[in-house]
């Protein structure tokens, strides 16, 4: 049994007491395991994939769709291939757009969503006079801690 599978169930507190040395490898050993998981995931789906794919595509054609959910069996199991449909619009085509829109007089508004975005390594850069008057329209949120243990001598 590995050190893993020895300490699942217990309350984080309790291996919140555990050594950093204990953690470590902890860390370490579930690491290792996720890595195999995701490849045996990608592994197990690159078969569905040659299995099914051109399944899906033909119930997709006869379905006249290019992308979507299709559901079909395969002996007893039931199969579903979702294509997710993924658009991406060339921004500076849909600003000239805009503009055209607006100088017929139209509020653009009524066709395209505009959403405003700065990088923040741009706005990092700018002198702080001109940060203050965007401060107010900046949210900073936080994600989830990302914790990443090593021993001397890691190269990782």
């Amino acid at each position: 049994m590995t050190l893993l599978e020895r300490c699942l169930g217990r309350l984080a507190s309790e291996l919140a007491d555990y050594s950093p040395e204990m953690l470590f490898d902890l860390k370490k050993e579930a690491s290792e395991a996720l890595a195999t998981a995701k490849a045996n995931v990608d592994w197990i789906d690159r078969a569905l994939d040659l299995r099914y794919s051109h399944i899906a595509a033909q119930q997709r054609l006869a379905a006249d769709k290019d992308t979507g959910t299709v559901t079909f069996t395969d002996s007893d199991i039931r199969v579903s291939v979702e294509l997710p449909k993924k658009v991406e619009w060339d921004q500076a085509q849909l600003s000239r757009i805009v503009e055209r829109i607006r100088a017929a007089g139209k509020d653009p508004v009524e066709f395209v969503e505009v959403t405003y975005r700065i990088s923040e390594t741009r706005y990092n850069a700018w002198p702080a006079s001109l940060r203050t008057s965007f401060d107010a329209a900046r949210t900073l949120k936080t994600g989830k801690p990302i914790f990443r243990l090593s021993s001397p001598g890691d190269e990782t």
